[in-house]
């Protein structure tokens, strides 16, 4: 059994795995990693392998607390990935979007394929048909287009997510709510359009925290899985194995 990390900006992702299936997934806060690690494990003494993307020190040193109990493996640049890297700064690409484009590349092979990661940050990546990772985009998350709006105006509110009533809002928080949620949306199908015009033929990969919510709203036809970076972590790790 392999026991997958996710460590995102704000919380922590955890999926326990054997073989291509996920037993179970987890959810939880960073102040409580090595309590919920703990209880992973109790759970499922039969995990032999802790696998998780490159993290903060912090994480790092918490993680290697269980060394005695599994082996602890995180995913770096230099390992190696079942895609050629086109990026022209290939150093300062995010292990987690390489992980995602390693993912999309095992799962959907020799096809082109566009991974959208809708979590604090939304990310687009692209690889090709003949496994070439192009590049793509990043921009503001819900969350953060939320903050800041607040933070960078005299007086409008911090609101938290909550769909539009309607696209035409009626007062300061409706007009936040469509123009934050609306704007999101058009943002993704407006990018999803223009990969269009250059790849006639690409399948579309969803996830990240925001994945269920703009999956039914969303006018593109698309594949939407909020946990497709925990099953990539797993089909990666599995890779480099085959492939040392």
């Amino acid at each position: 059994m392999i026991l997958t990390v996710d460590v995102g900006n704000t919380r922590i992702k955890a999926s326990v795995f054997e073989g291509n299936t996920a037993l179970e997934n987890f959810t939880f806060d960073k102040n409580e990693l090595e309590k919920k690690i703990k209880n992973i494990l109790e759970k499922f003494p039969k995990c032999t392998d802790l696998v998780a993307a490159s993290v903060g020190k912090i994480e790092k040193e918490s993680f290697l607390l269980f060394e005695k109990e599994l082996k602890v493996h995180f995913l770096t640049h230099e390992d190696k990935f079942p895609f050629t890297n086109k990026y022209a700064t290939p150093k300062t690409l995010g292990i987690d979007r390489m992980v995602l484009a390693a993912g999309a590349t095992l799962k959907f092979p020799k096809q082109n394929r566009l991974v959208i990661d809708a979590g604090t940050c939304i990310t687009y990546d692209f690889i090709d048909e003949n496994d070439n990772y192009l590049g793509g985009a990043i921009s503001p998350g819900l969350r953060l287009r939320y903050e800041s709006l607040h933070n960078f105006t005299a007086k409008l509110p911090l609101l938290t997510f909550e769909s539009p009533e309607s696209y035409i809002g009626n007062s300061t928080a409706q007009a936040i709510h469509s123009g934050v949620v609306n704007g999101f949306v058009y943002e993704i199908d407006g990018f999803i359009d223009e990969y269009r015009v250059q790849f006639s033929n690409f399948i579309i990969i969803l996830t990240g925290g925001d994945a269920d919510f703009l999956a039914k709203r969303l006018k593109n036809t698309i594949f939407a899985n909020s946990n497709f970076l925990l099953e990539s972590l797993n089909q990666t790790y599995q890779y480099k194995i085959d492939n040392d």
